[in-house]
């Protein structure tokens, strides 16, 4: 059973809509910058995600392979979704950038981004 749920940044500035399952998988990552900022991933087809508002007010940062491109408010510094590598055709919402009353029931899963091959690998 799919759900419709919005969020975005801190200050409203981007704002997103997505269809998601009510008992989505998340992805708990301990690569350097999902560790170092929290982020939780609800992966989400391209098809299934519309931004709202906030293009232009989005800044990109990439490091490493630079095939995610991690996408900020210029305002608030909150990155409410991005283009992550391991999911090349979705996006990567933050739980924790979800408005409230979501109604998901979610189930966390370890991604161990410090070895990132092998971990994509074990995705499928």
């Amino acid at each position: 059973m799919k759900t419709d749920i919005t969020g975005g940044c801190h200050c409203g500035a981007v704002r997103f809509a997505a269809t998601v399952e009510n008992q989505p998988a998340l992805l708990d990552c301990n690569c350097s910058i999902c560790a170092r900022t929290g982020f939780v991933h609800l992966i989400v087809p391209h098809g299934d995600f519309n931004l709202l508002s906030g293009l232009s007010d989005l800044t990109s940062y990439k490091f490493g392979s630079r095939q995610a491109d991690h996408l900020f408010c210029r305002h608030c510094g909150v990155k409410s979704y991005y283009q992550p590598r391991s999911h090349p055709d979705c996006w990567s919402i933050n739980i924790d950038c979800l408005d409230q009353g979501h109604g998901l029931n979610p189930t966390m899963v370890a991604f161990d981004g410090q070895n990132w091959e092998a971990a994509k690998a074990r995705l499928g």
